[in-house]
């Protein structure tokens, strides 16, 4: 079975990266632009983990979070989040709205192999 993930990210040159990953490991990578869009979509063929770019600045991460978290069917999904090293509050937020799993970017990209395989 192929594994199926969901991405809320914004910034292009993660999008590249996760996407050109998830290529080599033959892990399809869906792109959502919009909370609600990345919600449906969920909710229409759930994922094997759902990523979310805590900064994305045209949905909230956060009430994303927590309304997946919230919901009976995609509450059981990972979620993997990241965010600037720097930020550490976003780590506090993240963790409590529903993240299960939330790291620096610099780690995420360090173990993204990992993350796409469901290995963390």
């Amino acid at each position: 079975m192929n594994r199926r993930v969901l991405a809320a990210v914004q910034d292009i040159f993660f999008a590249s990266k996760i996407r050109g990953t998830a290529e080599q490991l033959n892990i399809t990578v869906e792109f959502a632009a919009s909370a609600d869009a990345l919600f449906d979509t969920a909710k229409a063929d759930v994922p094997s983990l759902i990523i979310l770019d805590l900064h994305a600045e045209k949905l909230d991460p956060f009430a994303l979070a927590a309304r997946l978290k919230a919901d009976e069917q995609l509450r059981q999904v990972p979620l993997v989040g990241f965010y600037s090293h720097v930020q550490t509050e976003i780590r506090e937020r993240a963790l409590s709205a529903g993240v299960d799993r939330v790291m620096p970017r610099s780690a995420f990209t360090n173990r993204l192999p990992q993350i796409l395989l469901g290995e963390f």
